[in-house]
């Protein structure tokens, strides 16, 4: 019993997995190692519909034909490179969840670092400021001051309130 439990269990946590449900039987290829290559590849793929999804992770109808259109250029014998050269000839950089290095997403790729460091030196440059301004701002006690000082300090602790 606690076995066919167990296995209704795994079988509920399959059935709705997300992943799961993305390719559809039809698109599978029969050469296990084609259809490898084609998930592998399907997960660099922007689905242009869903925006942060991958095509093997989405549904949409878009995404699907993506699906097809990669494991149609694998079977005619493209390599990965070449596959992925020929939807981003089709569809631009935007088709890929991770951009390639180039000229046109130079900024792209500099910006969040380049606003981390200009946070981190404007944040130092703040505390630098602080210490500065608190410096200045609070000058030595006068002769007089430093008189009364002395004079409470050798009083000792005052008595107890009642």
């Amino acid at each position: 019993m606690r076995r066919l439990l167990s296995a209704a269990i795994l079988l509920l946590a399959l059935a709705i997995s997300p992943a799961v449900h993305a390719v559809q039987p039809d698109e599978i290829m029969a050469d296990p190692a084609k259809e490898a290559r084609a998930r592998n590849l399907s997960r660099e793929l922007r689905c242009m519909v869903c925006q942060n999804q991958s095509i093997d992770d989405s549904e949409a109808p878009l995404a699907r034909d993506l699906r097809l259109l990669v494991r149609e250029r694998i079977a005619a014998g493209d390599n990965d490179n070449q596959v992925i050269d020929f939807l981003v000839a089709r569809y631009g950089q935007f088709v890929l969840l991770k951009p390639r290095f180039e000229r046109e997403t130079l900024l792209l790729w500099l910006l969040p670092p380049l606003v981390l460091l200009g946070g981190g030196l404007a944040l130092w440059l703040q505390v630098r400021r602080r210490g500065r301004r608190a410096g200045a701002s609070a000058p030595g006690l006068s002769a007089e001051e430093e008189a009364r000082l002395a004079a409470l300090m050798s009083a000792g602790p005052p008595p107890p309130a009642a």
